[in-house]
């Protein structure tokens, strides 16, 4: 007969989001039939998820599995840090880890779930992801874990976790009008509701001028409006923004882009589906640390947003943590 699970666990919920609670159900009988005592914590506002995950961390939990999209992902993951005081010759006033035995569990059930689709190369079912949280359970928290990488970032709201991937520009202002859509096109797929709002945001496009600076050494002048961020692969519902980012390498995949048009970009959709899009000359991907990225004055600044949350407007900065969270993954 299976044992009950000893790893002190927490389910984190979105109630806000339709999947989420569609969702629930199903991991409630999963973890149940599976023998993993846990508790729960419904979300009720912005950064509720990152203060509950922070308390319950320091409260001796082992496992924080969020049933939700990537942004209640995020907002968890920034809980498995607090802000560090110490002066540091950092770009950012890196925070720390309050647990490093702790380790974070991805139920997906969002909008375009594109960390866990980066993780697994694909979008897997939720019942897999269920099978990786048990097996990580029984086997007591030391299997079946990933240490990945973070990104700690700042803009005009403050400083952030981005856990996937970071887009200023055309990106955000897609991420902002998705959280901004009504019921019914809510109750659409995640990839129709991404590409809904990518139109949209055509609509107001203009590139700005923007200077970006790799590493403290690099500056690269030029006209832009998307730039991209990345640890993850996907983002925007399945958009393979960086094809050849790894979590787990300690660097930032940066997406620069320059002197495209509407035509353009209205072509390389399909492609950046596919990261064909790194063939256009117009588009160049560099591996940084770190990045700070400036446009002119407030009426050129551009919108930046982290993992499907708006962050606020450049000048915006990030820095690479490497492996700085644990990843219930378990084997493929």
């Amino acid at each position: 007969m299976l044992e009950f699970s000893i790893v002190k666990t927490l389910i984190i919920i979105n109630p806000a989001s339709a999947r989420a609670r569609d969702a629930w159900p199903k991991v409630e009988s999963s973890l149940r039939e599976n023998r993993i005592s846990f508790d729960k914590h419904e979300t009720t506002h912005a950064g509720d998820a990152t203060s509950r995950t922070r308390t319950a961390l320091r409260e001796g939990y082992k496992l924080i599995a969020v049933v939700g999209g990537d942004g209640t992902l995020s907002e968890a993951a920034a809980g498995f840090f607090e802000s560090n005081d110490a002066k540091t010759d950092s770009v950012l006033n890196l925070p720390s880890s309050i647990n490093d035995e702790a380790a974070l569990a991805i139920l997906p059930a969002g909008t375009g779930d594109d960390f866990s689709r980066g993780l697994s190369g694909r979008r897997e079912p939720l019942e897999l992801w269920l099978e990786k949280l048990a097996a990580f359970c029984h086997g007591n928290g030391q299997t079946a874990a990933r240490p990945v990488d973070v990104i700690v970032g700042v803009a005009s709201k403050g400083s952030f976790i981005c856990l996937n991937v970071s887009t200023i520009g055309l990106g955000a202002e897609v991420a902002a009008r998705v959280a901004a859509q009504g019921n019914f096109l809510k109750s659409l797929p995640g990839e129709l509701r991404f590409t809904t709002a990518a139109f949209g945001g055509l609509a107001a496009w203009r590139e700005r001028r923007v200077v970006v600076t790799i590493d403290d050494g690099e500056r690269i002048d030029s006209r832009t409006n998307l730039i991209a961020v990345a640890n993850g692969v996907y983002a925007g519902g399945g958009m393979m923004f960086a094809p050849d980012a790894r979590p787990d390498d300690g660097l930032i995949d940066l997406v620069l882009t320059h002197d495209l048009t509407r035509s353009t970009i209205l072509r390389e959709l399909p492609r950046i589906r596919r990261g064909k899009h790194v063939e256009n000359a117009n588009v160049r991907i560099v591996k940084t640390r770190r990045v700070r990225i400036e446009s002119g004055d407030g009426r050129e600044a551009l919108l930046v947003e982290a993992d499907g949350n708006v962050r606020g407007y450049t000048p915006a900065e990030f820095q690479i943590m490497p492996k700085a969270i644990r990843v219930v993954e378990g084997k493929r």
